[in-house]
């Protein structure tokens, strides 16, 4: 399966695992990705993800040109907004995600990445919503997440000219949280990975949900809806675990309860 699914000690490892086309996805991939993202929303077991590209050369160029833009399409499609979801289309997955970007990060690829939460990148990747270049728009995301990840004018110079830029590069601008060699790539992930596991599962959630629906309503309204949760999480058999192993000095054994 060109799509690889790993869990071990509450971390999901999601593989796009085509390095032959750049690890690039026709239907059938997107389709395999969708039930991916699906399993790590569902699965309790699951408190963390990482999502990479198999191979040195490439995260993901996105959609493969010959396999989605062959110019048959079903008009009525447009309006099946649930089928085959993904992170970057509009997926709630609210759990952590990490991506791990090794090569290119274009297209489809780029508009991946933003929706994870922490990038980490190795010093090869490159950056780039390439799609005007080919007559189309950096859908699933790409118009409407790059303006709140970048500045005005560094975002628009990006979305108009197509133009790739390099890690570090991404790293300044802060679209990305580390640069580092290629051999530490995953080794870097998996300990982000790991150190976000270590949390309890449901405040990881509700942290990670109430600072996104921050961005799109009233400061009033978010204090409001934070109150509500960090109520609810009080009664949570993990807040009290969490009280009981500071009081003891001791790590804690959260269950997501």
């Amino acid at each position: 399966m060109a799509i690889d699914f790993d869990m071990q000690d509450g971390v999901a490892t999601i593989t796009l695992n085509r390095p032959e086309k750049l690890n690039a996805m026709d239907p059938e991939h997107y389709r395999a990705l969708s039930e991916a993202w699906m399993r790590v929303r569902d699965d309790n077991d699951i408190i963390v993800a990482i999502v990479t590209g198999a191979g040195p050369k490439s995260f993901t160029t996105g959609a493969d040109i010959k396999g989605v833009f062959d110019g048959q399409w079903d008009l009525s499609t447009a309006w099946q907004t649930q089928e085959d979801q993904l992170l970057n289309r509009g997926l709630e997955i609210w759990k952590p995600v990490i991506s791990a970007i090794n090569g290119y990060c274009v297209g489809g690829g780029m508009t991946l990445m933003m929706a994870t939460d922490i990038r980490i990148a190795a010093s090869n990747a490159t950056f780039a919503l390439a799609e005007v270049k080919r007559g189309v728009i950096a859908a699933n995301g790409g118009t409407q997440r790059i303006l709140s990840q970048l500045p005005y004018a560094i975002a628009m110079e990006m979305l108009l000219t197509g133009d790739t830029i390099d890690a570090a590069t991404a790293e300044r601008w802060g679209l990305i949280n580390r640069v580092v060699e290629p051999n530490q790539l995953m080794e870097t992930a998996f300990d982000y990975a790991r150190r976000i596991a270590g949390n309890a599962p449901l405040a990881l959630q509700a942290s990670k949900e109430l600072a996104l629906r921050g961005r799109e309503i009233p400061l009033s309204m978010g204090l409001r809806a934070e109150q509500y949760v960090a109520r609810i999480l009080q009664a949570s058999d993990d807040m009290k675990e969490g009280m009981a192993a500071f009081a003891d000095k001791r790590p804690p054994r959260f269950s997501g309860k």
